[in-house]
């Protein structure tokens, strides 16, 4: 029989057809699919005719289009609903991907022709969107090696296909330990201070795997709630501890070697380029630039941040001590604290938020948002398979009704699901085709008893992924390459980060915040509530940030093959940004999945990047109102739809008409003294 991976899909637009999917099928479709994308490079490079950017670069473009498709599946599913034969199968596709990358990057034919036509650019009649195509493709051969001789090009083979290989060992053995652990209680005494969802939840859990009382995970729905409210000290730590040590255990998912294998790889490909660092060979091609930029940008933030935590860390010091009588406050002590605190200072319980939060509700008061700004509907289909039941789909449709994209939503944690959130895609857009997106999320799943009730962070995190999703199903490009969220990483978080301001806004709020039995309206004293604590622990929240950007950049310097111990170089970066004590069995490194697996290596500081972006374009939406539909559209027009089709520096003036103010980001986060 003819494997389904290898044909176009007889579906409606053409979705992936998940339920038909075997796992043995994969494999065999790659090899096939590598096959064809060959040979369809081989027809590029000998073709008889000059080279010119429609015979070359535009064919380029489109060459393994099904191969694209297939391993978006393979590695999609990997993360959202994996399983020991998935694991097993993408740690065999992914030498054989690597390679064939390697086999186009390094293939001396094929980028010949790309120099010819990038020497000419400046003589050709050229859109933006193509000069772009040119720039972005010849430097992406040269960065992969294209200038190096032969015995070079064999040693960056070899290292790309180990870094493959090592990248998924990496995330495989963080999702192991995380679910290898759980918390099984019996006494209904140790559940103090634990909201009731909370206790629901895990009252499901445990029914659920036949056993008597209630479990707690790893998983965040499940983690953070506790460390944030149980009242047992002794509990919150042994959920802390265990958390912490993830990758980090005398087991077989300890990657305290993988990292600084993965490190020194990734240092030895850098000087193999011509750079002096891993991180000197991303900046080159992000918004900042270099890493003295970035590190000047962070100790910017560090001087203003500072003075701020210093005076929230003894607030919550003397607070701990006088009202809790905790004294030698330790990690896991400082969410619990903050929380009691937070509520006396605002007379402010967050858990009084969750019953205005019911998923259902949120979800479609955020359609009715994105509607309001960009003219999209949504419609569920029951005719589109997802990959789990969980998991569901809708058609989206632009203000003209006309089909624009599939959305794929899957909200709650399982076994199979690694954890935090994330938004990605199974088709790419390009001027042939409308995009597949798919946001997948760890959230609180329903109880017996209620529906999913979402806390205020779980909110907010929606619609950060949500606005990942606008890149994706509004990006309307000529060319998949430059498409949606093919931007630079520091530009990337801005329309994520800019729809989590809606969640503030009391117009917004009223439409989606719904008490999940009364149908009531969120009270207006919830809203400012929310308002007045969205600046609380700024400073410290700050600190967090940094400590992991300059933890980032540390892996990735010119020193980075020098780390001989994981825990004391943490240590040695982050110590001094931190108010407790380091804890000798935990390791925030071996399960900074980020860097280490996802592709924000010396990229993490992009997040406080974004947020000077989204902070100061957003103050144009306050300016004119947040559903103003001339901002939104020129923020649809300028940044949505363009994808990385120009510098990114260029489509935000042309929205906000000037480069973004650094101070706009210490306003709203309270950090400049009034």
């Amino acid at each position: 029989m003819k494997n389904i991976l290898n044909t176009t899909f007889n579906t409606e637009h053409q979705s992936a057809p998940f339920d038909l999917i075997k796992t043995e099928n994969y494999i065999p479709a790659i090899e096939l699919e590598i096959e064809r994308t060959l040979a369809e490079i081989d027809a590029i490079c000998y073709n008889p005719k000059a080279p010119t950017f429609e015979n070359t670069l535009e064919v380029l473009d489109t060459s393994g289009k099904q191969l694209g498709t297939i391993t978006s599946i393979l590695f999609n599913l990997n993360s959202a609903e994996t399983s020991s034969d998935l694991q097993e199968v993408t740690q065999k596709a992914a030498p054989l991907l690597t390679k064939l990358q390697n086999d186009i990057r390094l293939n001396q034919v094929l980028f010949d022709r790309i120099k010819t036509i990038y020497n000419q650019k400046d003589t050709l009649i050229l859109s933006s969107e193509q000069q772009t195509l040119i720039e972005k493709e010849y430097k992406g051969f040269v960065r992969n090696g294209a200038l190096l001789t032969p015995e070079q090009k064999d040693k960056l083979r070899l290292i790309d296909t180990e870094l493959a290989q090592l990248s998924l060992t990496f995330g495989d053995h963080v999702l192991a330990d995380t679910h290898a652990f759980e918390l099984l209680l019996t006494d209904e005494n140790q559940l103090q201070g634990l909201p009731e969802t909370s206790i629901m939840q895990a009252k499901s859990l445990a029914k659920n795997k036949n056993k008597e009382g209630w479990i707690f995970t790893l998983d965040y729905p499940s983690y953070v709630p506790f460390v944030t409210y149980a009242e047992d000290r002794d509990l919150r730590k042994k959920m802390s501890l265990a958390f912490g040590k993830r990758g980090f255990q005398n087991n077989e998912n300890n990657n305290e070697e993988i990292i600084l294998k993965i490190v020194r790889l990734k240092k030895e490909r850098a000087n193999l380029l011509g750079y002096d660092s891993h991180a000197d060979f991303v900046l080159e091609e992000r918004m900042a630039q270099s890493a003295s930029i970035v590190n000047q940008f962070l100790d910017d933030l560090l001087q203003n941040a500072l003075p701020f935590a210093e005076k929230e860390w003894n607030q919550i010091e003397e607070f701990a001590n006088n009202k809790l009588n905790l004294k030698n406050l330790q990690k896991w002590d400082t969410a619990f604290v903050s929380e009691k605190l937070k509520e006396e200072l605002f007379d402010f319980d967050e858990q009084i938020l969750k019953p205005y939060f019911p998923l259902p509700k949120v979800l479609n008061g955020l359609f009715e948002i994105v509607e309001k700004l960009y003219g999209l509907t949504f419609k569920k289909s029951e005719k589109i398979s997802g990959y789990h039941p969980d998991v569901s789909c809708y058609q989206v449709y632009d203000k003209s009704n006309k089909f624009y994209a599939l959305l794929y939503t899957d909200f709650h944690p399982r076994p199979s699901k690694k954890g935090g959130a994330w938004m990605t895609s199974y088709r790419s857009q390009n001027q042939t085709q409308r995009p597949h997106i798919s946001i997948v999320c760890n959230f609180s799943p329903p109880s017996d008893k209620t529906p999913a009730l979402l806390s205020f962070n779980e909110v907010t995190t929606l619609f950060h992924e949500f606005g990942h999703a606008l890149h994706g199903m509004l990006a309307n490009t000529k060319y998949s390459s430059l498409s949606g969220t093919n931007v630079s990483w520091d530009f990337v978080e801005l329309p994520s980060q800019i729809l989590e301001n809606w969640c503030y806004q009391k117009e917004a709020l009223s439409l989606f915040a719904k008490h999940y039995e009364t149908g009531e309206t969120i009270p207006m004293e919830y809203v400012k509530k929310i308002k007045d604590a969205a600046q609380y622990q700024q400073g410290l929240q700050t600190l967090r940030q940094l400590s992991f950007s300059y933890l980032d950049l540390s892996y990735h310097d010119e020193k980075a093959s020098e780390i001989e111990s994981v825990f004391e170089h943490e240590e040695q970066q982050i110590s001094k940004l931190q108010f407790t004590a380091t804890q000798k069995e935990n390791c925030m490194s071996t399960s900074f999945s980020h860097i280490f697996q996802g592709g924000y290596a010396a990229g993490y500081y992009s997040y406080k990047w974004a947020e000077v972006l989204d902070a100061d374009a957003f103050e144009l939406f306050l300016e004119k109102g947040i559903f103003d539909t001339e901002t939104a559209q020129a923020f649809h027009d300028h940044v949505l739809s363009k994808g990385g089709t120009e510098h990114p520096m260029k489509l935000y003036k042309r929205f906000r008409g000037s480069e973004p103010d650094p101070r706009a980001l210490l306003r709203r986060a309270g950090l400049i003294e009034q």
